[in-house]
């Protein structure tokens, strides 16, 4: 039955590492804010300069560039209701960016609690065979009291990593949205600016 609990361990490890090296390349700022799409959204000062834009956009597609093109293909309308488009199109960004660390987060709460049920268990099934023996050897009880909690340490082991990725992960995703808010903010102000207010 350990060996159920370590296979149960393993396998959530497997999938743990496999999401953060997904989320790692997924979250790579090429991906997401991509420094061409920026200075070409930095030069772009008004109509004029939307074809060169949009064509960077086409060229290197991530989360950015889509919001752009949303902008972009919405200027005919107000420009609160510009900006309401560009925020649905942020929101349907942001929920893509997350996908995944979800699963971390539920790495990082039941590996160790799996750790946890596997000592437990293996600390009955020793206690148990212990109090069958007529002789205690203690050598062999501390051997196995250290194997048992093996399976604690690697539930542990797990969990940090993943709770780190989580959190690193998160933290990127705020920061990369609050600059892709900005700079959606800013492209707006320069289209809108010598437009009337409707």
């Amino acid at each position: 039955m350990e060996i159920f609990f370590l296979g149960l361990l393993l396998l959530t490890s497997i999938i743990g590492v496999a999401f953060i090296i997904e989320r790692g390349f997924a979250l790579r700022r090429c991906r997401v804010v991509p420094a061409e799409v920026v200075s070409a959204l930095q030069a772009c000062h008004g109509p004029d300069g939307l074809p060169t834009l949009l064509r960077v956009c086409e060229q290197k597609s991530s989360s950015l560039s889509r919001l752009i093109q949303t902008a972009a293909e919405h200027l005919g309308w107000p420009k609160s209701e510009t900006a309401e488009a560009v925020q649905a199109r942020a929101r349907q960004e942001v929920v893509g960016l997350e996908r995944g660390l979800v699963v971390l987060e539920i790495v990082v709460g039941i590996a160790p609690l799996l750790g946890l049920v596997g000592t437990v268990f293996g600390m009955m099934t020793l206690f148990g065979s212990l109090g069958q023996a007529e002789v205690i050897n203690s050598s062999d009880l501390a051997k196995g009291i250290s194997i048992i909690l093996t399976a604690t340490l690697l539930g542990l082991l797990i969990a940090i990593p993943c709770l780190i990725a989580w959190n690193y992960y998160n933290s990127k995703i705020i920061s990369m949205t609050v600059e892709m808010e900005s700079l959606c903010t800013e492209f707006l102000r320069r289209q809108y600016l010598n437009r009337s207010e409707r």
